[in-house]
């Protein structure tokens, strides 16, 4: 255990390092954010039906979603993508590590380095000027720590299982563009699961996604109350175990059929 912590540590710090990149994530956020903000506004404006969120629920829950894109698992690690390409990956099956659980640690890492460095200024600027609302109890902001941190572990699991088909495709860029529309579009990200119709409301609890966006911002909100937080946890940590046991398995067939050029 000490040698992922150990590579988990490093990983994170050296990602910490791209900070420029950083910035320009959180000036395209923001200004993405606001164009949001500005469109929910207009649909509570026209309407007069009841919603399931309040508007300014939903100005929070834009900003948190924002704050937390990071968190995202709509790319593979890169280093990764190489190595399996160029056939470098035997030294990776060299090492005397578990291989699955090097390439979800460095997942973790992935998943969790850019989100820190723009959340923090995100959270600032939000909270102050944007009409960010912090959580209503201290048992709800509580409760949203621990559902964030069953979201990353959540979100590295499906970075892993996108990582993994690169032992079957070329480049790998099929897995990533699926990914990325299914996780933007049940996640959340771009319309709160709330507003979607009544029919779809089963189908969006049960799949895995609403556990990486919106059951950690609705439990900040207080939306999903504090004493739910077994349920969400419980829904985040059995996807994330039945994504690896799939991804064990792949992998083991993987390595197996894993041909490199010159032996």
């Amino acid at each position: 255990m000490s040698a992922y912590m150990a590579i988990l540590s490093a990983r994170f710090r050296m990602l910490l390092q791209y900070r420029a990149a950083a910035f320009a994530g959180f000036a395209t956020q923001l200004f993405w954010g606001l164009i949001r903000v500005m469109i929910f506004e207009a649909f509570y404006r026209s309407t007069t039906q009841p919603q399931p969120m309040q508007f300014s629920q939903v100005v929070t829950y834009v900003w948190l979603s924002q704050a937390l894109l990071g968190m995202i698992p709509w790319n593979v690690d890169s280093e990764v993508r190489g190595m399996i390409r160029t056939g470098t990956v035997v030294y990776e099956l060299a090492r005397p590590l578990d291989l699955y659980a090097l390439w979800y640690t460095r997942a973790i890492a992935q998943r969790s380095a850019p989100t820190v460095l723009r959340a923090i200024p995100m959270f600032i600027v939000a909270g102050l000027l944007l009409g960010m609302q912090p959580p209503p109890s201290p048992a709800s902001a509580a409760a949203w720590v621990v559902a964030t941190v069953g979201a990353l572990l959540l979100s590295a699991a499906l970075t892993t299982l996108m990582t993994l088909s690169l032992l079957w495709t070329i480049s790998g860029e099929g897995i990533v563009r699926l990914m990325a529309a299914l996780v933007t579009i049940f996640s959340g990200l771009v319309l709160p699961l709330p507003l979607f119709p009544n029919w779809a409301q089963p189908v969006l609890n049960f799949l895995p996604f609403r556990g990486i966006i919106d059951a950690p911002l609705r439990v900040y909100m207080g939306h999903i109350p504090p004493a739910q937080i077994g349920a969400v946890l419980a829904h985040q940590i059995g996807w994330t175990l039945a994504l690896a046991l799939l991804e064990r398995a792949l992998l083991a067939r993987g390595t197996r059929r894993l041909v490199v050029q010159g032996g």
